[in-house]
């Protein structure tokens, strides 16, 4: 991941167009069209050998005859140039380029990447409409007409996309801050420009066309990073597999999932929309209307049904509408007639006029029980709807004097009537509607966004504890069966392996011989009413499809007999395969459990998935399932049952006791462990999990394994918990210490840590002696992305208590890295902000990150000289000489001097 130069693609002070051309039509006649008459302040300069001139603006012959290297070069020559004009670009000191030129084969694209490479040349395209920054009037496209300026960025992987939303938003009075046509991606991509958006202060919401993701991993860092600080809303096609095959051969990339894509783009915080109206609905709340602190919705109408279509599809999406509060209703009583509805929707009656609707919009604006207000209006004879516009405008204009803005959505309906209402309300930033249905779908994106970030910042659940972990036990069974050359592993393994890593499952006995069989089912049956009795074989996966699995055995000569023939059947429909023996279990029996599956695959694109829903012999044909991507913790096992419709079941109903959901949660807790610490696990079913309230257990099992060595595993697209960073240390001053990177789970330690970190320290390290506690802030201390970001927390020997931590933040490049270190201050002098610097230090080595860097207060005499001592330079920060700036080159490894006393 880097955003090395995309500062020059995203805001050049010269640009050059190589491939411009005078023939009408073109794309070099268009793109230099649209680069002299965008409004752009800097230099833009025509590249073409064959020309002098074009449009009476000179023509060079070449970039190396340019008055100097452009900040930006647009490449609209022939796909077999394309190599050659990047290296002359490079050669030449530019560092970003537009690459319009579709065509290029795998060849030329290689090449090409090849020529921009040492320099860090960046790449948008090839087969890219352009770019387009309305803010600075630069227009590198061939878009037939120029955005308005705003403060939305779209990012598109389809050009004929960009120039519909162009259109569509001119008509509306939405602007852009950034256009960027995507095509291909040979280099920038979704997890480039993401990351640069995340702190671009021009663009205050990010819309994404997505039709496949590259770099999955990267993907998912810079969309987290991104849906911290403001809304990004996706819209990606291939939903379906006709869609999917489509959309794969346009961008020549595997498409994985789209269930997948889904549980990414929630885990990433993302809003999905499912088609262009959803898109431009979002487009429309995000550019006109402020921050939703709450989901509670109050509908004005003069129209009784549009009000209640309204709230009907509002109760579609689970939304909520507002309960008045009493002092409104007695507000509304005495501002309306006495034949409005009495309720929200709130009906005014179809002979309302402008001073009702102003009387009823102040009152509601003020409502302390609602977040939002949507109002309706349905033309009549009666009064005016422009007149009513007006009205809910002026009420507007006045609240926002005296209370937080509200957001407030319209739907003038009608058609001709409607059409300078909605002109007036766009001059306004107000988002207007066509329909009572648009307007609700439009509210829901704000409703998602902000459930979307409680999300993100949720506290999690403490997990397992990692000793009960086996994982040397799970990886010999496995290495045992790849030994053997066998990929699937037999249900007896596959259970070991699942017990290995604390999964309960049903007692599994092998039997070589149906005399053995006879024996252990003798055994079981003193002990159960009944057994069951399973084939036992490498060629086999699926028992029950030739009759391998048998239920309710009751008598061992039964047992013997089903033993029997269930050979003489195996033989008779897989002659080919190979009968090792039979498994024998207690038949487990438990009346109105639920049966579940647990499930993980590799997905083309994200790599590791797991799988949760209704399971059982039918689980193909129910299709309740959800995905999630793996690591997870308690809260997002949670999120990821809340998806399927069985969890409805699992929660409890009418006199039926809810299923043991912590159980349940922890068993896909302990599958997301095994995932990340076995890479050759490629696929895992648990089919059926038995749950209901007294617990759960796997009934059966199969896993699919492979040698990474000789077939690696796509990565985890989320960097798991880096547990080999863990250490236990005993300190000479202060005792046994537990060191580890932060979890999620540690923000409940913190209100006591801060508590003993007096104000000057606190001072000391956030330069401010209050800083925010909020849960907000903490989760974002706790909630690290482990692929950009590190903290190292000290803790007690129970662990119940947080003695200090180290930070590092990494930036997008992954060269730099900023730290920052506190401990509680009746623990300063016994060594731990010493162990916790030396630890974060050898962390940034491993990494191979080049330089960790640090700012302190000059009066922080203390850090300073534990810097010193750690090999810091120390220098004071030429643009502030209150701050000191300690900085290591991690390059080598210098010997430490002598840990301060």
């Amino acid at each position: 991941m880097t955003i090395r130069n995309l500062d020059l693609l995203f805001s050049p002070s010269s640009i050059a167009l190589i491939g411009a051309s005078p023939q009408a039509g073109s794309v070099g006649r268009i793109v230099a069209s649209n680069l002299r008459t965008g409004g752009f302040a800097g230099d833009v300069w025509l590249v073409n050998p064959r020309h002098q001139s074009i449009d009476g603006a000179p023509c060079f012959a070449s970039v190396s005859a340019l008055p100097r290297a452009p900040e930006l070069a647009v490449v609209a020559t022939p796909p077999q140039t394309s190599p050659g004009v990047i290296a002359d670009l490079a050669r030449h000191g530019t560092r970003a380029a537009v690459v319009i030129t579709a065509g290029l084969d795998r060849d030329l694209r290689t090449r090409m990447l090849e020529a921009a490479r040492p320099t860090c040349l960046r790449i948008l395209g090839p087969n890219c409409i352009g770019l387009i920054l309305p803010r600075l009037g630069i227009n590198a496209s061939f878009a037939h007409c120029m955005p308005l300026k705003g403060d939305l960025a779209f990012l598109s992987q389809s050009g004929a996309l960009v120039t519909a939303v162009i259109d569509w938003a001119n008509g509306r009075g939405i602007g852009f801050s950034k256009v960027v046509s995507m095509g291909e991606m040979a280099d920038v991509d979704f997890g480039d420009t993401l990351d640069y958006l995340a702190g671009d202060p021009e663009s205050r919401a990010i819309l994404l066309y997505v039709e496949q993701v590259t770099h999955a991993a990267k993907f998912m860092s810079a969309a987290r990073r991104a849906a911290r600080v403001k809304p990004v809303i996706v819209l990606k096609s291939g939903r379906h597999e006709a869609g999917a095959k489509a959309a794969a051969s346009h961008t020549g990339a595997l498409s994985g999932s789209d269930a997948v894509y889904n549980a990414a783009f929630r885990r990433a915080g993302l809003v999905r929309v499912n088609d262009l109206d959803g898109l431009f609905e979002a487009a429309e709340m995000l550019s006109f209307t402020p921050h939703l602190v709450g989901e509670r919705l109050a509908i004005l109408t003069n129209g009784g049904g549009a009000g209640v279509l309204a709230a009907d599809r509002l109760e579609d999406y689970d939304g909520t509408l507002a309960e008045i509060a009493p002092t409104t209703m007695q507000a509304l009583n005495a501002a309306l007639p006495a034949t409005w509805s009495k309720g929200n929707p709130i009906d005014i009656i179809g002979d309302a006029g402008p001073d009702r609707y102003e009387a009823a919009m102040k009152i509601l604006l003020e409502d302390p029980a609602s977040d939002a207000v949507l109002v309706i209006n349905c033309p009549t004879a009666l009064a005016s709807s422009e007149e009513a516009a007006a009205a809910v405008l002026k009420a507007v204009a006045g609240a926002s004097e005296r209370w937080p803005k509200k957001p407030v959505l319209t739907n003038w309906l009608g058609d001709g009537a409607a059409a300078e209402s909605r002109r007036r309300f766009a001059e306004a930033r107000i988002p207007s509607f066509e329909t009572p249905a648009s307007a609700i779908d439009g509210f829901m994106q704000l409703v998602r966004y902000r459930r979307s970030q409680d999300e993100l910042m949720r506290t999690p659940p403490a997990g397992p504890k990692e000793a009960v972990f086996d994982r040397d036990r799970a990886r010999e069974v496995i290495v045992g069966a790849l030994k053997r050359g066998q990929p699937m592993l037999t249900e007896f393994e596959a259970k070991a392996v699942l017990m290995a890593y604390g999964v309960p499952v049903a007692e599994t006995i092998f039997c070589a011989d149906a005399d053995t069989v006879t024996a252990r089912a003798e055994e079981i049956l003193t002990r159960y009413r009944a057994c069951v009795i399973k084939i036992h074989s490498d060629d086999i996966s699926h028992k029950s499809d030739v009759g391998g699995v048998r239920l309710g055995i009751m008598s061992a000569d039964e047992a013997r007999e089903v033993a029997r023939s269930m050979a003489a059947e195996i033989q008779r429909v897989r002659p080919d395969a190979r009968l090792d023996g039979w498994v024998v279990e207690p038949m487990i029996e438990r009346p109105g459990a639920h049966e579940l599956i647990v499930g993980m695959s590799e997905d083309a694109t994200f790599g590791p998935t797991i799988l949760f829903g209704a399971g059982g012999v039918a689980v193909e044909v129910i299709k309740d399932t959800a995905h999630a991507l793996p690591p997870l913790d308690g809260g997002l096992a949670r999120d990821l049952m809340r998806q399927t419709r069985i969890h409805r079941l699992l929660v409890g109903y009418r006199n039926r006791p809810a299923a043991d959901l912590d159980a349940i949660a922890d068993v896909l807790v302990r599958v997301s462990a095994l995932v990340g610490d076995l890479p050759e696990l490629r696929e895992l079913d648990i089919n059926p999990l038995i749950a209901d309230d007294k617990g759960c257990i796997a009934l059966d099992a199969r896993m699919r394994v492979a040698d990474p060595a000789l077939s690696p595993r796509r990565p985890m697209s989320i960097r798991p918990y880096p547990s080999a960073w863990e250490k236990d240390v005993t300190l000479p001053k202060l005792g046994p210490v537990h060191v580890r990177p932060i979890r999620p789970e540690d923000e409940a330690l913190y209100e006591q840590f801060f508590a003993n970190v007096t104000a000057e320290d606190m001072h000391m390290r956030f330069f401010t002696a209050k800083p925010d506690r909020s849960h907000r802030f903490v989760a974002r201390l706790t909630q690290i992305d482990y692929a950009r970001e590190m903290a190292f927390v000290a803790l007690s020997e129970a662990g119940d208590k947080l003695l200090g931590v180290a930070r590092l933040s990494a930036d997008p490049d992954y060269t730099r890295a900023e730290y920052a270190v506190l401990v509680r201050s009746d623990l300063k002098g016994k060594g731990l902000g010493w162990l916790l610097m030396q630890h974060l230090i050898a962390y940034a080595r491993e990494e191979g990150l080049g330089t960790l860097f640090g700012q302190m207060l000059a009066t922080n005499t203390t850090m300073i000289e534990m810097c010193r001592a750690l090999n810091f330079s120390v220098e004071p920060d030429p643009d502030d000489q209150t701050l000191r700036r300690a900085t290591l080159p991690l390059g080598s490894v210098p010997a430490l001097q002598g840990r301060p006393g």
